[in-house]
Parts: structure tokens; sequence; C-alpha cells
């Protein structure tokens, strides 16, 4: 198992990380969610991306709300690996990393690993 891998797999490492080559996590986009931010609408994006349900709010709070639940999507960890996030406008881009900042302690606080990886 490569060290990345290994990573990954521990909780108490959940974060937000950036990383400036794809190929360095090619090897664990198996288990990880790719959300491309190109259009610049990231609530929509990563809505579709993890599936949210039909009571996802479409605002902040709401991702954040989703993020710390995620009972559709049952697995024992969550790797998010989002392209193009540098479409994102305004202070998007800040309140995104903060909410995943947020959801990667809470999922850690319960032993489960969330990873948020910006190519």
């Amino acid at each position: 198992m490569s060290k990345l891998l290994e990573r990954l797999r521990d909780p108490v490492r959940s974060g937000v990380y950036r990383v400036t080559r794809g190929d360095a996590i090619a090897e664990v986009m198996r288990d990880a969610t790719l959300i491309d931010l190109k259009g610049g609408d990231a609530l929509g994006a990563i809505a579709r991306a993890l599936q949210f349900p039909a009571w996802f709010g479409g605002n902040w709070d709401a991702l954040e709300d989703c993020l710390g639940d995620l009972s559709w999507r049952p697995a024992d960890s969550h790797v998010l690996v989002f392209s193009n996030w540098h479409a994102l406008a305004g202070d998007d881009l800040g309140v995104l990393i903060d909410v995943l900042r947020s959801s990667a302690e809470f999922w850690s606080g319960r032993g489960r690993p969330f990873f948020a990886v910006l190519v």
C-alpha cells in the first residue's frame, strides 16, 4: 500500500489538501468521487456528484448538512477530488474550503476518514 493510500485511510489526517498533479492520486481514484467545478457552480456540481437527496437546499449551510450526513453513500471513508476549483468566483472558494474542513473534522471525530483534494 502506498503512503498516500495509507494516509487517506487514516481519519486523524482527514482534511483539505491541494496537489499540483492529478496523477499523484490516480491510485486512489477508484474509491474517490471526482467533482469538476469548471462551470463555477460548486453547490450543483457537488450535489450531482454525491447524489444529494431531494431535501438539499442548494446553499452553503445545506452543503455542510449533507456532507455531515452522507447516509445515502455508505462507505468507510470519503475522498472528494475537485478539479477546476480555480473557476470559483469571489469568496466561494474560501467558503467551500471552510465547509470541507468542517466536514473533515466532523468525520475524523467519528473515526471515519474524509478528504477533499484540490487538483
